[in-house]
Parts: C-alpha cells; sequence; structure tokens
C-alpha cells in the first residue's frame, strides 16, 4: 500500500515535509490501540503558516480550501513518521476541521472539501472516506485560517 500512496504523493506533486514540531506541552499523534490521533496541523508551507486570519465572505473559500489542502499534507507526514510508512493504514476515520472565521461565514463545509478531496486522492476511496466536522471558531493558534486533525485505525496486524 505504502508504494500506492506515494505514487499517487508523486502524481499529485506533494512532497511531504518533515512533520512539524509541537509548539506546546502534548504530542504529535498518540498510537493507542488499533488508533492513531494526530492532533491539530496548521497550515504550514515551508515551515511558516502559509493562511492566516479569518475566512469573512465566499471569496475566502478557495483560501481556506487551500489552507485545508496544506493541514491535510501536514496530517500525512505526520502519520507517516508516526507509522515508519503507510503500510499500516487500515482507514481514515474521522478530520476535524476548524475554520477561523467570521460570523457571517458559513462555508466551512466547503473548506473542509479541500482537506476531505486531497484525502479520498491520495489514500484512494477505501482508505481516504471518512467522516468529518467542520466548525467556524474566533480565532486559531499563530492566527492560522484552518487547523485540522485527524483519527486513523491501524491494521491489527500492525
Amino acid at each position: 500500500m505504502t508504494n500506492a500512496i506515494e505514487k499517487r504523493l508523486a502524481d499529485a506533486g506533494i512532497e511531504l515535509p518533515a512533520p512539524g514540531a509541537p509548539v506546546a506541552n502534548y504530542v504529535a499523534t498518540v498510537k493507542t490501540g488499533n488508533l492513531l490521533h494526530i492532533s491539530g496541523q496548521l497550515p504550514l508551507e515551508a515551515g511558516k503558516v502559509a493562511e492566516t486570519g479569518l475566512l469573512k465572505t465566499d471569496t475566502d473559500v478557495d483560501r481556506g480550501q487551500h489552507a485545508a489542502k496544506l493541514c491535510a499534507i501536514n496530517i500525512l507526514a505526520q502519520a507517516k513518521s508516526a507509522l515508519s510508512g503507510f503500510d499500516s493504514l487500515e482507514r481514515l476515520v474521522k478530520i476535524g476541521v476548524f475554520v477561523a472565521s467570521a460570523p457571517e461565514f458559513t462555508s466551512q463545509h466547503l473548506v473542509a472539501n479541500g482537506a476531505s478531496d486531497l484525502l479520498v486522492e491520495i489514500l484512494g476511496e477505501d482508505i481516504g472516506k471518512h467522516a468529518r466536522a467542520a466548525v467556524g471558531t474566533a480565532v486559531l493558534p499563530l492566527n492560522a485560517s484552518v487547523e485540522i486533525e485527524a483519527i486513523f485505525s491501524l491494521k491489527s496486524d500492525q
């Protein structure tokens, strides 16, 4: 499976970055039983937050989707690092998408599609289809526009 996921990453022109280190008193990933929990990932690109500030109008959906894609790429980087590859992934169970948005912005679900679409494209339908929540919030760490957490189930023989 690792080869299929790596091939889809290459075909999409995505090179996974080094996983980001936690910036406070927590760990980036926790493996417990057959679950891998990945702490909230920001839209980091080249080590910096690429999309900042509140999303305010429907014209901000594209910017939010770009941020969500970057978060998804960082989720994949964390998973690959924690598991030394992708072979033990059974399924992406759920993502939680937090969108820094003004009260009048109601397209959090469309922003979340940036991550959902990328994760299904890279992981494939069987592994990548997932449950999710997309919520608006007043502010996120480092003024990021989007933050996403993830839960993966792992094969029992791993």
